[in-house]
């Protein structure tokens, strides 16, 4: 889904000569050769609805990873008396994602450091995934196999370096 974002926009802010988003605003206004006066609604309605689809994924896939590492009760088909602690989760991180709007955090650059955070986080992660998926005790037969292996070592090794290479980068230039 991200090489589709990237490919659209460059497609479209890229060769509309829009290389500097800073805000919705000029994203929606950059769309403007492309979908003339309807642009800020076209744009506004692709905000919205990314949204109603993204909190619930997010706030609930946080609830479930923090629920999962503490050991508490969690899902959705729990009442709230029941799994307190996965909904406190619910509730914290919509809480936070409200408030990132009120604290006047830029929401394009927001999304810039959790893409390059992700980004970093990823390849150690990744190392854990591959280590566990060849545990012959963890996985028993279902380990994977030699195409699995290659893509996955090669993917953890990519990312890695694109990872490095944005710190070196940052650093020297």
């Amino acid at each position: 889904m991200a090489y589709f974002i990237i490919l659209a926009t460059g497609a479209t802010l890229f060769v509309a000569g829009k290389t500097d988003v800073a805000s919705a605003t000029d994203a929606a206004q950059a769309l403007r050769p492309l979908a003339g006066d309807a642009s800020a609604l076209l744009f506004a309605i692709g905000l919205i609805g990314s949204g109603v689809l993204a909190v619930p994924i997010l706030t609930g896939a946080a609830a479930y990873g923090v629920s999962e590492a503490f050991g508490w009760r969690s899902g959705l088909n729990r009442k709230p008396t029941r799994a307190s602690q996965f909904y406190v989760v619910i509730i914290a991180a919509t809480l936070v994602g409200m408030a990132i709007n009120f604290l006047g955090i830029n929401p394009m650059t927001a999304l810039v450091w959790s893409a390059v955070l992700n980004g970093l986080v990823a390849p150690p992660l990744l190392v854990l995934v591959m280590l566990v998926s060849n545990d012959r005790a963890a996985m028993g037969e279902r380990t994977n196999g030699r195409l699995l292996n290659v893509v996955g070592w090669l993917t953890t090794i990519v990312m890695g370096a694109a990872g490095i290479g944005l710190i070196v980068t940052s650093i020297l230039g």
